[in-house]
């Protein structure tokens, strides 16, 4: 048996196990942005509003907060929004007594902010003293190795491939629990990356697709089979299988816990993982590009 076979049939040894209800083996406690002022973080839609952003502190405040800390916004920079309801009286006329009465109605409104990276003279506590992250030399021989491939960045709380600027984004190595997790979930979103229209054109890729949607879940465990795969060809498997086939199974449950899937989806990953580590060739389309 290859490597391909001995994981996927590890993987369907231990789908039953259970699942676990997300897939995120990194810390976001602390990078979790919040006002410079208060100390209170965001909440509802402005944690995603501001989760992306670039800079190391997770601190924010206004135009008008900056300036009464005696600094100022640099020059050039831009903020971010954030909105927020609030509850605003109206009066309403009673027509039997000629009495007005107050209800009160909810209002939405938007603050712009920026990061104290953004501002000159403004004090704000140091950034949080990261652990030292030490690469794995073969996960890197891996990565370093995959022919064109696809852009990395490492910045704010959320792991993901973005098709339309070819284009993975990771939170920075030293947030994660381990090294192992980090390289699994790198794996995982280079292994979506094969699907753009200059590699493989896999369907869940090159088509958008809604959350939850058949498509998509099948994509997941394609991603997740091509990791698992990478992982076992590094040698980190025993560290990260056993999470892996959690999350394969919550994908399964979505579409009705069909485990003929795994190997389906497992064909798919070993092409996507055999073009990460170079064993195809490139098709001719990005190789003109």
């Amino acid at each position: 048996m290859n490597i391909y076979e001995i994981v996927t049939t590890r993987i369907l040894d231990q789908l039953q196990k259970g699942t676990v209800p997300w897939r995120k083996p990194w810390s976001t406690i602390s990078a979790a942005p919040r006002n410079l002022i208060t100390n209170k973080p965001y909440r509802g839609i402005n944690v995603f509003l501001l989760g992306g952003h670039r800079f190391a502190s997770p601190y924010f405040l206004t135009f008008k907060q900056a300036l009464q800390r005696a600094g100022a916004i640099k020059k050039g920079e831009r903020g971010c929004p954030i909105v927020f309801w609030k509850w605003h009286d109206k009066k309403e006329s009673v027509e039997d007594d000629e009495q007005e009465k107050k209800s009160a109605a909810p209002l939405l409104r938007y603050y712009t902010v920026f990061n104290v990276e953004q501002c000159e003279g403004v004090p704000s506590p140091a950034p949080e003293t990261r652990r030292r992250f030490e690469p794995l030399p073969e996960c890197e021989r891996t990565v370093r190795g995959m022919p064109t491939p696809p852009r990395l960045e490492h910045q704010g709380t959320q792991a993901f491939y973005r098709p339309s600027t070819d284009t993975v984004v990771l939170p920075p190595p030293e947030r994660f629990n381990s090294r192992e997790l980090y390289y699994s979930t790198l794996f995982h979103e280079l292994t979506h990356s094969t699907g753009h229209d200059s590699r493989l054109a896999r369907k869940g890729i090159t088509d958008a697709v809604l959350f939850g949607a058949h498509e998509y879940s099948r994509e997941e465990l394609v991603a997740e089979m091509g990791a698992a795969f990478l992982c076992g060809h590094c040698g980190i498997d025993a560290a990260t299988l056993s999470e892996s086939s959690s999350y394969i199974a919550g994908w399964l449950q979505a579409l009705q816990n069909d485990t003929r899937l795994v190997v389906l989806a497992a064909a798919q990953a070993q092409k996507a993982a055999d073009l990460i580590l170079g064993h195809v060739e490139v098709p001719a389309v990005e190789q003109a590009a």
